[in-house]
């Protein structure tokens, strides 16, 4: 029953999800239902030529990591998030081939690293140190973060069902929670130390990112401008994530 339900799931999405019509042609016959926010962009209802629409429900699957007082790709592969972005697609020209983004995100960031962030409540800073230093014992610890935003965007694409797309684009927004994690493995099973918050973390988050790609596919970056930890005896540390985008519809 179970596998059969994931095989429904799976067909519905190939089927409608993924099958971004372009309304071209004057015999051309679809049945595909456009869906959600379709005729309608936010401001006004849209001309039947320019009503197409794509890249509404974008998902970000990343990877995440840090620039700053340490080098990039130092941390653990597994360092994977999501971003979830629920858009309006704003056409500029006739055929959508320039648009204006605009809508709400959700950004979930995990990082991990063998190193430990310690907090300093007297100076209200946060270090990151190195385990062997400290002569720590834990076998994975974790930086991970939820955070709200506004994304905005300029999107640049070719006048086809199957295009090729740019978009260049920044978010601004706020940093709901920030956590750190540390995992103890034991003979007999595992201790997990979880502590949310930390003395001088940047609530305002402000970046930029671009997409490049083909149809509901493309290729992600994105680099926030602040850095996570806002005094100036912290290790200064900024976010990056790289990965693959999916336009849902």
């Amino acid at each position: 029953m179970t596998k059969l339900f994931i095989i429904v799931i799976l067909s519905t999405f190939s089927t409608f999800s993924f099958g971004q019509y372009d309304g071209k042609g004057e015999d051309e016959i679809s049945r595909f239902r456009p869906g959600f926010m379709w005729f309608f962009h936010g401001w006004k209802a849209e001309e039947i030529q320019k009503m197409r629409k794509y890249d509404r429900l974008i998902c970000d699957v990343t990877y995440n990591d840090w620039v700053g007082d340490r080098d990039l790709f130092k941390n653990h592969w597994a360092s994977i998030g999501l971003n979830t972005n629920l858009m309006f697609d704003i056409p500029l020209t006739k055929g959508n081939t320039v648009a204006f983004g605009v809508g709400l995100g959700h950004q979930y960031t995990v990082i991990r690293h063998n190193q430990n962030l310690i907090r300093d409540g007297i100076d209200n800073s946060t270090v990151l140190w190195d385990k062997n230093v400290l002569t720590q014992t834990f076998d994975k610890s974790v930086y991970g973060s939820h955070a709200f935003y506004v994304p905005v965007e300029i999107r640049f694409r070719k006048e086809s069902w199957k295009h090729f797309k740019v978009h260049f684009g920044g978010k601004i927004g706020y940093q709901a929670s920030a956590f750190t994690k540390e995992v103890e493995k034991y003979e007999d099973g595992k201790k997990t130390t979880k502590i949310v918050g930390f003395p001088d973390e940047n609530k305002l988050i402000y970046a930029a990112h671009v997409r490049f790609g083909l149809r509901n596919w493309a290729l992600y970056g994105s680099y926030n401008f602040n850095t996570l930890f806002s005094s100036s005896k912290s290790t200064s540390l900024n976010a990056v994530q790289m990965g693959l985008s999916i336009s849902l519809f």
